[in-house]
């Protein structure tokens, strides 16, 4: 059994066929589901420009999902700080933390979550594309929660006095390094950066210093779960997840195919090698191999929580994985 929290990752999926009101709304159901199944975090991460993933305005799809819902903590996995004004990111996350206190999570991070041509239409400005600032523009939206910094006496209201839970994530050691020195929990990004997963977590540890919300280091590994009633149906299952990945690599994306669709695809034998690969350290199978993954992702890293996020094509087979995770492998 896996002794730490679990938690989801969801990106609001659109499946091929249907609309981005259907995932939205699959979205809400899984958050319910979740939560009665005992799940610590449900959090939504921001893209754009990606016809697959309907997640694009996180702050709006966490309140919708707060109201939904009545434990479960929500939150983002993540806002992308360079595409806002940290004041605008403060009111937002201080609006919902009004709303829903001790339930609301704001998960940082510094890449777009899109191409450089959609960025650069977010920030409005090519001085905007480099991530050269963020150090700085975390500290703003820190001290607008807080009432310090350079900035004030700017006010953020809601923001003052209603400060989430602030993370930092990851998929390498700059993020790791600053989460560190800031005191702050940290989140890496293993379900597409499983190479720097280990190496970033020391980084963390070897830097972290005692802040006012943090004692100790405290980290969470996101992983893709897909787990399904045999290996050979949960494999059947990653298929679409693995095209995705690949015509996102290819600069081509997509709606999510199906997993017909998928299999039916005329791979190239490096494309095959790499939805191979895509999923080698990742936890895909039968509850006894997902458990097995999962126990020796724990081993690997020492994380204090993991976050399962599953990108599959029907929401009945994505709320069954979370099903089997949390009965078979949690032991809820």
């Amino acid at each position: 059994m896996i002794n730490v929290p679990l938690s989801v990752l969801d990106l609001s999926p659109v499946a091929a066929g249907t609309t981005s009101g259907q995932a939205l709304r699959q979205t809400t159901e899984l958050a319910r589901r979740t939560e009665e199944l005992g799940y610590r975090r449900f959090w939504v991460a921001e893209h754009h420009n990606m016809p697959a993933i309907a997640s694009s305005a996180p702050a709006v799809l966490i309140a919708h999902l707060a109201a939904a819902t009545s434990t479960i903590r929500v939150g983002s996995g993540g806002v992308m700080l360079p595409n806002h004004a940290p004041l605008v990111v403060a009111e937002q996350f201080g609006t919902l933390e009004a709303l829903h206190p001790g339930r609301i999570d704001l998960g940082i991070g510094r890449a777009p979550g899109t191409d450089q041509r959609t960025a650069l239409a977010l920030r409005r400005t090519v001085e905007g594309l480099s991530a050269e600032a963020f150090p700085q523009e975390l500290a703003d939206l820190i001290g607008l929660f807080t009432s310090e910094g350079p900035r004030q006496p700017i006010t953020a209201t809601p923001g003052r006095g209603d400060r989430p839970a602030i993370w930092l994530l990851g998929s390498s050691g700059f993020s790791a390094q600053l989460a560190g020195l800031l005191g702050l929990p940290f989140s890496f990004a293993h379900h597409f950066s499983a190479a720097n997963t280990v190496p970033a977590l020391a980084l963390y540890r070897q830097n972290f210093r005692p802040s006012r919300w943090l004692a100790r280091p405290h980290a969470m590994v996101a992983v893709s779960a897909i787990c399904a009633d045999t290996d050979e149906r949960a494999q059947w299952l990653s298929g679409p997840a693995a095209l995705s990945f690949l015509k996102l690599r290819a600069g081509t994306p997509e709606p999510l195919a199906s997993p017909q669709e998928a299999a039916a695809y005329p791979y190239s034998q490096l494309e095959r090698d790499f939805a191979r690969e895509r999923f080698a350290q990742q936890a895909v199978g039968s509850a006894e191999t997902v458990g097995t993954r999962l126990a020796r992702l724990l081993e690997r890293t020492g994380a204090d929580e993991l976050m399962l996020t599953t990108l599959v094509y029907d929401i009945e087979d994505r709320i069954r994985s979370f099903e089997l995770i949390a009965e078979k492998v949690a032991g809820s």
